[in-house]
């Protein structure tokens, strides 16, 4: 399932990048998404469950981003960024069964892929300090 969650990811940021800019219905972009050919219904399930629930806590995600990037509005970041940090924090927190460190790591390789030569850094100093905070997160969250 390795290289599949990392196929679902990049298509959990397209989904969650359309969903910003474009202001489309989330299961609208998802069925677009998936009307591609070769998507295995494992991946399919994993993108649907990150990105409804990237969706369903987005102003709490925003809430965490804008609490730890100390001197960032979160206007100010970028759009792709904003959107790998969301996903990431919203797997750290929601979902159990991926390691936080795979999360982290993940969201470092699609920000080096499609995002800017610094953003790898940036998410990983964030996501570092959400970690660290992760307990207090997940008693928050429930």
């Amino acid at each position: 399932m390795k290289g599949k969650r990392r196929k679902g990811r990049e298509l959990a940021l397209e989904a969650l990048y359309r969903f910003e800019i474009v202001k489309e219905e989330p299961e609208k972009i998802l069925k677009d998404i998936f009307s591609r050919q070769g998507i295995p219904l494992q991946v399919k399930e994993f993108v649907r469950e990150l990105v409804l629930k990237t969706i369903s806590k987005i102003k709490e995600l925003d809430n965490t981003i804008s609490t730890i990037a100390e001197n960032w509005e979160l206007n100010r970041i970028a759009i792709i960024d904003k959107n790998i940090l969301r996903a990431a924090i919203c797997e750290i927190v929601y979902f159990p069964d991926i390691p936080p460190k795979v999360s982290v790591n993940e969201a470092i390789e699609i920000a080096k892929k499609y995002s800017t030569e610094n953003s790898g850094k940036f998410i990983n100093g964030i996501l570092d300090k959400v970690i660290k905070g992760n307990k207090f997160l997940k008693v928050q969250n429930t």
